[in-house]
């Protein structure tokens, strides 16, 4: 006879696709993207505890992404959801001879984050009580100001944040006609929300260094807070060149899947701002190893986009410098996080305190 499943093991193991509400054509520096999709993990327990995460897949590699969601199924089938550092073990053994980064790693985290969520739901805690919470809520900004908006739509979004309580925006730059044309948008950005909002400007790593040094000469007067991945994330002595000379804080680390780069960044004294993305870092456990070894080298975190997940685990961390903000799930969760005053606050309910609307999902049946 076989052994018996614990009540947290892991029985069935679904995944979905869902599209934004908001969903349209947008671009930044180095991509054009048709719409705003996403990928949810959904784990359900021998107990009958229910777990989901998602991941923001957009329309990149949609058939290698569905092989990976198919590898991590095998190995979290059975395995008992309160062994969430076991689990990523287990994926580093497996996944080992053909690397264990990349696709894999973002399929490894999408059922890391249900593992959290069902394993929160299941001790009746929400997962920022499940780790220990150091504040209710944490500062959040709004983002966008993507290069295929007209202007606009530039100064509608901005405008649209400030309406709402946000005390902080960020655009895009790296557009193709040049800095001239991004310093045009932050002019409208400034003149747009006041002297007292906070503007950051992000780059997707679209820049060489002369092009950013200029940028971010350029851009100081109006009062800059980050300059986000001006260049490719693989620079490290540009980045250390570009601290040293920009006058603006530097912030990368979204396309980082695991410690090294933050390690040579780090001993560069090449950054101001860690951005970890819980996703490419493989989940919960990723992103706090990383915030941990940030913190030693005096980087506040400052996580990249999933703010459903960053807000509760910023809350963990005692000096983190913000959260990002879309509201591209909102429309089709049940419990958008709660943002007042330009401060997010996670919800007390149990696991990360929302799920998605069952009709806002398809289910992926080739996985």
């Amino acid at each position: 006879m076989g052994t018996a499943m614990s009540p947290t093991s892991i029985k069935e193991l679904d995944f979905f696709s869902a599209e934004s509400p908001l969903s349209q054509p947008i671009a930044d520096a180095t991509h054009q993207i048709p719409a705003i999709r996403f990928i949810v993990a959904r784990v359900t327990l021998a107990d009958g505890t229910v777990g989901e995460g998602y991941l923001l897949a957009f329309h990149f590699n949609a058939g290698a992404i569905a092989g990976a969601l198919t590898d991590v199924r095998h190995v979290a089938l059975g395995h008992d959801a309160n062994d969430t550092r076991g689990f990523d073990r287990r994926c580093d053994r497996e996944f080992e001879y053909f690397g264990d980064v990349g696709l894999l790693r973002w399929a490894r985290g999408v059922v890391n984050l249900a593992m959290w969520d069902a394993k929160a739901r299941h001790a009746g805690k929400s997962v920022r009580a499940l780790l220990g919470s150091h504040t209710e809520s944490v500062p959040v900004y709004g983002s966008g100001g993507w290069l295929s908006y007209s202007d606009a739509e530039l100064r509608a979004e901005v405008t649209g944040y400030v309406k709402r309580g946000f005390s902080a925006v960020k655009l895009k730059v790296g557009a193709k006609e040049g800095p001239a044309r991004d310093l045009e948008r932050i002019t409208l950005v400034r003149e747009a929300v006041g002297p007292e909002v906070r503007i950051m400007i992000d780059a997707n790593q679209g820049l060489d260094l002369p092009v950013a040094l200029h940028l971010a000469e350029k851009a100081k007067v109006f009062g800059i807070d980050w300059f986000e991945e001006p260049l490719p994330h693989t620079d490290f002595a540009g980045y250390a060149e570009l601290k040293a000379r920009a006058g603006i804080k530097i912030a990368m680390g979204e396309r980082e899947y695991d410690l090294v780069p933050l390690r040579e960044l780090a001993a560069r004294r090449a950054i101001d701002l860690w951005q970890p993305d819980i996703l490419r870092l493989g989940g919960v456990e990723g992103w706090l190893d990383s915030a941990a070894l940030a913190r030693e080298h005096g980087l506040p975190v400052l996580p990249h986009y999933y703010k459903e997940y960053d807000a509760a685990l910023c809350c963990t961390v005692p000096d983190a410098y913000g959260v990002e903000s879309f509201d591209w799930v909102d429309g089709i969760i049940d419990q958008p996080l709660r943002i007042v005053a330009g401060r997010a606050y996670p919800a007390d309910t149990p696991g990360w305190g929302f799920k998605f609307k069952d009709d806002a999902l398809t289910e992926l049946r080739s996985v």
